[in-house]
């Protein structure tokens, strides 16, 4: 059990160390491309801080345990909400112009009435899956029509690097040097962990929507919490936004082509509601001002969430 323990910790070092090279070499690759800062913290943040929940989703189908991808989805949407965004502004609180997060927040909205459409009669089939998956390509297509409309430079990225001629060649090691090490710091971290929850005799859907979702969740923290400490709210707020939208359509659509599963309806009368209501929070909170402040005191009552929702699941 100590060996499972120690790759926790090593398992948060490489997602703490990852997120720190990932976050520079997308600014960097944004700026040569003249990029929309806040669609590459939707789309490649976005898909790449996604692929950790996805891996771990498909290997739990191939494997049976679908259970553990839907878990992993749903409670990962719930931690990017209330744990990543929580701790992310009570570390540096965000200002930002929500006027161009409407339409992402928007397309996260319609991707979660998608997935509780499909997942209604508490079965998610492989017919429900492809339809999750026909939404996703359809999101990819209209970020790409956004960002090919939504091309503006970057002034931010000022404050984010030291002022050194952009090397591309180097931004491309640093992106897949950084990206390797949070999907491998994710990988150990979550499979330290379910052996440790397995230990304490958790089922398969509450092993996803707690450990699997939290540990699969972290390169969103680091990034995100990496972004805002260099002055880029932009790429922390679409970095939750954009893997929000992949986990509900990615995250629980590739494992249920691979194995369909009959679920607990728990998922339908605990997990979905609690999410539900996150997603209108956030809501209220981007958008009840012209500048979504997002303060200390939205930090504590969405880490108070988090903490009151993983309560209530190990009670249970």
């Amino acid at each position: 059990m100590l060996i499972n323990y120690l790759g926790i910790l090593l398992g948060l070092a490489l997602l703490v160390y990852g997120a720190n090279l990932f976050i520079d070499s997308v600014a960097q690759i944004a700026s040569y491309f003249g990029l929309s800062t806040m669609l590459i913290g939707l789309v490649v943040v976005g898909i790449a801080t996604s692929a950790p929940e996805i891996l771990v989703g498909t290997v739990a189908a191939l494997n049976g345990k679908t259970e553990i991808a839907i878990g992993n989805g749903i409670g990962s949407n719930i931690a990017n909400i209330s744990l990543v965004l929580g701790v992310t502004i009570l570390l540096v609180p965000i200002v930002i112009s929500t006027k161009e997060f409407l339409p992402e927040f928007l397309i996260m909205m319609c991707a979660l009435g998608l997935a509780l459409v499909v997942m209604v009669d508490q079965h998610l089939s492989q017919i429900d899956s492809v339809i999750l998956l026909v939404g996703f390509v359809v999101v990819i297509f209209c970020m790409v029509y956004r960002a090919k409309k939504v091309v503006t430079p970057l002034p931010e990225l000022a404050a984010i690097d030291s002022p050194k001629p952009l090397n591309f060649a180097k931004s491309n090691v640093l992106f897949f040097s950084g990206l390797m090490l949070l999907l491998g710091g994710a990988h150990v971290l979550v499979e330290s962990a379910v052996v440790v929850a397995k230990h304490y005799g958790l089922s398969d859907l509450v092993i996803g929507l707690t450990i699997v979702a939290v540990g699969t969740s972290l390169p969103e923290l680091a990034t995100s919490i990496t972004a805002v400490k260099k002055a880029n709210a932009k790429i922390a707020v679409g970095n939750i936004l954009g893997s929000n939208i992949f986990n509900m359509l990615l995250v629980i659509g590739i494992p249920g082509v691979i194995h369909a599963t009959v679920f607990e309806k728990q998922v339908l009368f605990r997990d979905f509601p609690v999410l539900i209501f996150l997603t209108l929070l956030l809501g209220l909170m981007l958008f009840s001002h012209k500048q979504g402040r997002l303060s200390r005191f939205s930090g504590v009552i969405l880490c108070c969430s988090f903490i009151a929702y993983q309560y209530y699941l190990f009670k249970g």
